[in-house]
């Protein structure tokens, strides 16, 4: 199985650690021309999302990636990551991706010194730990958008169909629990199976 992790920016080195020790070979999307070669799921990693937005533009990255995504190919998006695929930005006008059926909050769990942990269950399972840290909040979700974590009432990791965010960062944590979820979707996905994304 391999996972593409966008490394423009940001949190990838961490998530290309966790998916290797899941069994998962990881390679890095940089440029153009990492695209050629095919495989089987993408990470979007935390970060800054307008750099990476800028970046993914700028490098010839954005429309081809967008395609894929739109196509079906199973993404996790985390922290910024979730900006990328949202629908919306609530007070921002900009969208990226805009796959993803939910509305976003930037920074809405406080800035860097906001960071905080808690734990909260994984699809009704065990706990697992949360680290937030300059956080997006999920303030609206359409209904197939189904939440998997739920933080004192609110989602802040979801799923639609065969994409995935978090607004928390998954791949700081020792705990595999939400990286296992993502590529157990991304190993059952039939070989060319259709999706139906929202209209591009």
């Amino acid at each position: 199985m391999r996972i593409g992790v966008l490394a423009l920016q940001g949190a990838f080195i961490e998530h290309e650690r966790r998916i290797a020790e899941l069994g998962a070979a990881p390679f890095e999307i940089r440029e153009r021309r990492d695209l050629d070669a095919p495989f089987d799921g993408l990470i979007l990693p935390g970060g800054e999302s307008t750099v990476q937005g800028k970046l993914l533009r700028e490098l010839g990255l954005f429309a081809p990636l967008k395609r894929k995504i739109a196509g079906g190919l199973p993404t996790l998006g985390t922290c910024a990551g979730l900006i990328l695929l949202a629908r919306a930005i609530k007070d921002d006008p900009t969208v990226h991706f805009g796959l993803l059926d939910v509305t976003v909050e930037r920074n809405a769990y406080g800035r860097q010194l906001g960071s905080f942990h808690a734990e909260a269950p994984l699809t009704d399972g065990p706990s697992v730990p949360l680290t937030f840290i300059r956080a997006p909040r999920i303030v609206s979700a359409g209904p197939s958008v189904e939440p998997l974590v739920t933080l004192d009432g609110t989602p802040v990791a979801v799923r639609q169909g065969h994409l995935f965010a978090a607004a928390f960062h998954p791949e700081i944590d020792a705990n595999p629990s939400f990286h296992r979820l993502f590529l157990a979707a991304v190993s059952t996905r039939p070989v060319g199976e259709a999706s139906s994304p929202p209209p591009i």
